[in-house]
């Protein structure tokens, strides 16, 4: 029988769950695709975010030395995932009238302070694609030499086909047969350079007026989007590594391209157990900006989206999606958020009722017990909506001791006393710390104000545009008008 703690832990590359055993003893290694950094962070980033931060915990908890890497893509990943056509960052980027490093650093930054806020620890490492060119070209070096990639007007691609009879079956983690990825592919522009329709890009040789490329020995150019990760995983966490995570939408083709590049490359799988968490859909339809439900997490927490009830605090989001299990389709509702709202009210309520309840010489409940049932929980697969479902069921008891309804002994009061605030702060990163919180709503109501008087300056409308600066100065924040645009300061 399995020790209640030990994790358990449902990988992609099997189908299966299976007994985490790390590849070196108590050291672990995990790797999370992170973002693409050409816009501000949306509800599916923070479930992302949010997942892995619970796996983080969870293998910090159990005692594991971790490692976490998570990237952020700067350059390389083309507009719709293809081989061919705009760079998502220079796209955002020639739109603002900015340089890509501009745009790529700015949200970079916006979304740390939503992450921050959603209180999900960061990374011990958060490498950026632009910063490991010279890994990428070294890959794709050995790829060539293997005869596994050709080159094609400049441009690098990999032979899918020539590695999937000579080295190893292609969709090893999406189960996929090569035959699935040709029907797949057929459709995609910009296959004239390729042998294949289902090979992808290496490296890209540059048009003129593209911005982001460096030397190679191929062309002027810039990396394949599957690429970084294959780098970076490589050499933040060594040739294997026990956890590579990301979006269930990354299984094919990004993770599975992974496999196939570091396999022909260096002979090694790069993980032991692939996790991937499921997607957000919003009222039963997918997340988009076609369907004018995408809703950043600046949004959510100021309730400025017109599918918003009301804002919602951060707090409030990341226990509506842990109340679901990571690997389940999460569904948004206006609804669904409020109910999580008075549900982890009810469960801080009850956490402060704690060193207030009366002690008796017997229990009337086993308090231990449930908690040990609440962390078996959450080592079966990372399931917070039963390590929830138990802690509520403690809050029930919590609520009958302090009505004088039941009673608890010294003993069990100290062990739920330790254990109820470890669970809610240190498992599930639920705090009652809103500072970075505040901090966010702050940030968002700012950006919504300053796109206010910009309207109104931009239509000639100078006596709003005037008091909002007024108003703003009299509550200490001081704004300074530029031929840049506006900006704004706490004084």
């Amino acid at each position: 029988m399995r020790d209640k703690r030990e994790l358990v832990v449902y990988n992609t590359l099997k189908g299966n769950k299976e007994l985490f055993v790390p590849i070196s003893d108590k050291r672990v290694g995990m790797y999370v695709c992170g973002p693409t950094v050409y816009g501000e962070a949306h509800l599916g980033h923070a479930r992302s975010a949010i997942t892995f931060d619970i796996v983080f915990r969870v293998l910090q908890f159990l005692g594991y030395n971790v490692r976490y890497v998570r990237n952020f893509t700067d350059v390389g990943h083309l507009v719709a995932d293809a081989d061919d056509g705009e760079d998502k960052v220079e796209k955002k980027a020639q739109a603002e009238n900015k340089e890509p490093q501009e745009v790529a650093q700015y949200y970079e930054m916006m979304y740390l302070k939503a992450t921050d806020a959603l209180n999900c620890l960061r990374p011990n490492i958060m490498p950026i694609a632009s910063g490991h060119i010279i890994e990428q070209i070294d890959v794709v070096k050995k790829l060539l030499d293997k005869g596994l990639a050709y080159v094609s007007e400049g441009s690098v691609y990999f032979d899918v086909a020539k590695y999937n009879e000579t080295v190893k079956p292609y969709g090893v983690l999406s189960h996929r047969t090569l035959e699935d990825t040709m029907e797949n592919s057929r459709e995609l522009a910009g296959q004239q350079e390729k042998r294949n329709p289902y090979d992808f890009a290496l490296w890209k040789k540059a048009p003129k007026e593209h911005i982001m490329k460096w030397e190679s020995p191929w062309s002027m150019g810039f990396p394949g989007w599957h690429l970084e990760c294959t780098a970076m995983g490589r050499k933040y966490l060594g040739a294997e590594f026990d956890i590579h995570g990301g979006g269930m939408d990354l299984v094919f083709p990004h993770h599975d391209c992974e496999i196939a590049q570091s396999v022909g490359a260096f002979g090694d799988m790069p993980a032991k157990y692939w996790l991937h968490n499921n997607m957000i859909t919003i009222e039963g339809k997918k997340m988009g900006k076609s369907y004018n439900n995408f809703i950043t997490l600046t949004e959510m927490f100021n309730g400025s989206h017109h599918l918003l009830k009301q804002a919602y605090h951060p707090m409030t989001v990341r226990f509506f999606m842990l109340m679901a299990h990571y690997r389940s389709t999460l569904d948004f509702s206006n609804d669904a958020l409020i109910a999580a709202e008075k549900g982890l009210a009810r469960l801080t309520e009850a956490q402060a009722k704690i060193p207030a309840l009366k002690e008796s010489g017997v229990s009337s409940f086993n308090a231990e017990q449930i908690i040990e049932d609440a962390l078996a929980a959450v080592c079966d697969d990372f399931n917070t909506p039963v390590m929830i479902a138990h802690l509520f069921e403690l809050c029930k008891h919590i609520n009958s001791v302090s009505d004088g309804k039941a009673t608890i002994t010294k003993a069990d009061k100290e062990y739920l006393q330790e254990w109820f605030g470890k669970i809610m702060q240190d498992i599930l990163g639920l705090t009652s710390d809103n500072s970075a919180a505040d901090e966010s709503v702050t940030e968002g109501l700012m950006d919504l104000i300053m796109s206010i008087r910009a309207t109104a300056r931009s239509n000639k409308d100078y006596a709003t545009s005037d008091r909002i600066r007024d108003a703003l100065k009299s509550i200490g924040i001081e704004i300074k008008d530029s031929k840049e645009g506006a900006t704004w300061r706490r004084i």
